[in-house]
């Protein structure tokens, strides 16, 4: 009888890869880097183990929206109080914090539990092209 193989957090290996934005459509990108994170493109993907490699992107600020979601699609955020509720467009907020549009996308597309919070900390969004961690030797991943 045959067993599926379950992989156990102390045998993950661990791998970075770097994504270059630039160019590079929101969603498109975003479901790649999910992907990554999760473990998906490995052959010992486990639904329930942290198997995803460390994401770093890199030009967020030049990410494209399609359409009309530059000024219809809104960014949400909400203090607390009564009548606290913000909105934001996407116009604005990807000139002014890019990296958070960009972590947004990406994080809604991982699982909404403590496993999803812990593959959310191997990523690192960055606005230009410079990033401090050139001594993990990122692999360039193409999409």
């Amino acid at each position: 009888m045959r067993t599926t193989y379950m992989a156990k957090p102390a045998d993950v290996q661990r791998k970075w890869y770097i994504i270059d934005g630039e160019g590079k459509v929101l969603g498109r990108l975003a479901t790649e880097a999910a992907r990554l994170l999760r473990g998906k493109h490995k052959p010992t993907f486990t639904p329930h183990v942290n198997t995803g490699d460390h994401v770093v992107i890199i030009n967020a600020d030049k990410v494209v929206l399609t359409g009309n979601k530059l000024r219809q699609k809104m960014y949400y955020r909400h203090s607390g109080y009564p009548g606290g509720l913000k909105a934001t467009s996407y116009e604005k907020l990807m000139q002014s914090k890019p990296e958070l549009a960009v972590y947004k996308a990406i994080t809604g597309m991982l699982p909404h539990n403590s496993l999803g919070r812990d593959m959310a900390r191997k990523l690192r969004v960055y606005r230009g092209s410079e990033h401090p961690h050139e001594a993990q030797k990122p692999e360039v991943w193409e999409m």
